[in-house]
């Protein structure tokens, strides 16, 4: 590179010597990068690609590619990149290879962008005989393209283009695909291997589970599956796959988080083709254990986990709120939602045992006649191991309920706080089913509280939670009464 010279342009007014040296030095480089050989690294040369995808619209992609590559300054052309990349994440590494700057080039070739570049230049125009079929060609020149077409041809302005346009090229400017083009010094012609680390958007994953209900309604076949979702603008062939579960901490609005923070482990030499999983700092990652082909605009289902007879309990609740406890209601009976639940524990025991990425769980129940039936839908938060799942999959048709405050009055209070209340309620519970049930009525209650009287023992589940199991029996119904004292 010939060496760069900046004369100090003397002048009164000191922003016009900076603009004029920031402009020298700006032409000149941009002049400099446009001169130096161009070689395209095309995506024939990858050697493996390796794909980390979170949750949030964000993923890391390492390709490492070979490549024989000349001795001196070039200009390093990667096509099949991501459209969606984040230059500023980009970290490229080859021995011997130093790089001196980066351009992001996305001005694509369409239609428009061909016609916009040849503004003030010559193309032509090919007219058709509509009698005879014989081509004519014109030459014109492109005047203007905003808000339609003009363009001169000979002594005469037309708007429109009354034929097909050929252009004699493609201005080197435009790119058929978007190209992170590279200045970089090579210390000698060699072949090298070139690792190119960034962060993108468009690329994203969630998991959804498919279960089966058992005829007993106390056990279900699990398989969890992840979707991933690949809007990124290009495709990656034969990509090694891992997935981070956990909410990766991002920097708004200006979103820089650093490439090198989330590395990758080495390859296995053997490896299963199930999902492996590992801690990664405080998150999860799930690894593939085979390279899969993840293109552009598809949706692609990878198996992530399957467990066969998980044990689960179905339970009935009923559900209160704390308002019910410091004010008045009235005195009629209530119906209320009886929510219909599936609960399971995590565990090794329970065939599971696996750190369960957030997701979908769809249960589908046989019915009469052996066919599959959707009775539900619910969605997990990420679920450590041992920790407790449970689905509402919707309320329940043959169990009903009827809620009734049967007393309420403030017994003492000043200043409007440190109020005492004192309320009272009926709990009737019907059941049209043909085997008992028990219905679990599950209260939120303010401040301190204290049951005077109940017909049945609670259970305190909370500072603010109490819980009441009532049986009631097949095609009968049970009662449940209450007084509860509150200091709120």
């Amino acid at each position: 590179m010939n060496p760069l010279t900046i004369k100090i342009i003397r002048s009164r007014k000191p922003a016009v010597c900076l603009i004029a040296a920031l402009f020298i030095c700006l032409s000149f480089i941009s002049t400099s990068f446009a001169a130096t050989p161009e070689t395209v690294i095309t995506t024939d040369s990858i050697k493996n690609i390796s794909i980390t995808i979170y949750n949030r619209d964000l993923a890391l992609v390492r390709d490492v590619r070979q490549f024989t590559l000349p001795k001196g300054e070039i200009v390093l052309a990667y096509s099949g990149i991501s459209a969606r990349i984040m230059p500023e994440t980009a970290l490229f590494k080859a021995k011997g290879v130093n790089i001196l700057e980066q351009n992001f080039e996305y001005d694509l070739l369409t239609p428009d962008s061909l016609l916009k570049k040849y503004v003030g230049h010559q193309v032509e125009i090919i007219k058709k005989h509509p009698t005879t079929g014989e081509e004519t060609t014109i030459p014109a020149t492109v005047l203007s393209t905003n808000n339609g077409v003009v363009i001169k041809i000979g002594n005469r302005i037309e708007t429109g283009i009354p034929g097909r346009l050929a252009f004699p090229d493609v201005p080197d400017n435009l790119r058929v695909k978007p190209t992170l083009c590279l200045l970089a010094k090579s210390n000698k012609s060699a072949s090298r291997e070139m690792e190119l680390t960034y962060l993108t958007t468009g690329l994203g994953w969630q998991a959804d589970y498919v279960a089966e209900l058992n005829n007993a309604e106390n056990s279900v076949d699990l398989r969890g599956w992840v979707t991933l979702k690949n809007n990124s603008g290009t495709t990656y062939s034969n990509a090694r796959l891992q997935l981070v579960a956990g909410d990766v901490n991002r920097v708004t609005p200006e979103v820089r988080p650093r490439a090198m923070l989330y590395k990758s482990a080495s390859p296995a030499s053997v490896m299963d083709t199930a999902m492996k999983e590992e801690s990664l700092l405080d998150f999860h990652l799930y690894t593939l254990g085979r390279t899969t082909t993840i293109k552009n605009n598809q949706n692609k289902q990878v198996s992530l986990l399957e467990a066969t007879s998980v044990p689960c309990v179905k339970e009935y609740i009923v559900r209160g709120n704390n308002a019910m406890f410091t004010a008045k209601r009235g005195d009629e009976a209530r119906k209320i939602k009886v929510g219909v639940f599936l609960t399971t524990e995590n565990t090794r025991t329970n065939h599971l045992g696996i750190p369960m990425p957030a997701g979908t769980v769809r249960v589908y129940k046989k019915d009469s006649v052996g066919a599959l039936q959707f009775v539900g839908e619910d969605r997990i938060d990420h679920t450590p191991e041992n920790e407790e799942i449970r689905l509402k999959l919707g309320d329940a048709f043959d169990v009903t309920a009827w809620r009734k405050q049967t007393d309420f009055k403030k017994v003492s209070g000043f200043s409007g706080y440190n109020y005492t209340y004192e309320a009272a309620f009926e709990v009737v519970i019907k059941n049209a089913l043909k085997k008992e049930s028990t219905v679990q009525v599950r209260d939120t209650i303010p401040g301190d509280w204290n049951v005077k009287s109940e017909s049945l023992p609670h259970k305190k589940l909370s500072a603010h939670a109490a819980r009441w199991d009532v049986k009631v029996p097949a095609k009968g119904s049970a009662t449940l009464t209450y007084r509860v004292l509150v200091k709120y």
